[in-house]
């Protein structure tokens, strides 16, 4: 009885122990890591793929954003087999020490993988740098745009239409002159010298 249960033992042992080997691995694609670098960049690492795996980092510093891509293998690294999350921070925490997350960085290495193979290295294969939110500078230029068309119309409005000017009839000389004349001649042919200018005007009156 004592050797069946020393037995019986061993086989429960045995199959724990196997069962802890067939445990999935553990995986970290889709997984996000957000940390700043030294001069205050806000960046996210992700990751993706499986026994190849592609790091991307997205950074934004003031007024531009800037990324970077690295591949490698680090599942041939024992250590990241059985820990892989602490193999990507170990990478987030060298990149907080450096003021730019994508220069100066054409391999990311681990301590807990330094002794691994070099195709365990994350290497570097693109780059790029671009202007921080580009639609928002589309939607100021076009905002500029349409306060400058305001602007422009507010000053039609101020100047407004030019004062239309009275017309000025133009003055009769012809009959007035004429009537003014016959006036005169009578007045001097039948009045007195002195009353002349009198005479003149009730003339012109009873004619006109």
């Amino acid at each position: 009885m004592k050797s069946f249960a020393i037995l019986f033992l061993l086989v429960v042992c045995g199959m724990g122990g196997l069962g802890q080997k067939l445990k999935p691995k553990k995986r970290s694609n889709g997984e996000e890591i957000s940390f700043r670098t030294k001069t205050k960049d806000v960046c996210t690492m992700s990751v993706s793929g499986d026994e190849e795996m592609k790091l991307r980092i997205e950074c934004k510093s003031q007024g531009m954003s800037y990324w970077c891509e690295f591949t490698g293998k680090p599942s041939v690294c024992r250590a990241f087999r059985n820990n892989p999350k602490i193999y990507w921070n170990q990478i987030a925490g060298e990149l907080r020490k450096i003021p730019h997350a994508c220069e100066s960085t054409e391999v990311l290495k681990t301590t807990m993988c330094q002794k691994a193979s070099t195709e365990a290295l994350m290497r570097q294969i693109a780059a790029g740098m671009e202007p921080e939110d580009l639609e928002n500078q589309d939607k100021m230029v076009q905002k500029t745009s349409t306060s400058m068309r305001g602007a422009g119309r507010s000053s039609v409005k101020k100047i407004g239409k030019p004062p239309i000017l009275p017309l000025i009839k133009p003055t009769q000389h012809g009959e007035g002159s004429e009537n003014e004349t016959e006036a005169m001649k009578l007045a001097r042919e039948h009045c007195w010298e002195s009353l002349h200018g009198f005479c003149s005007y009730i003339i012109g009156i009873f004619r006109g």
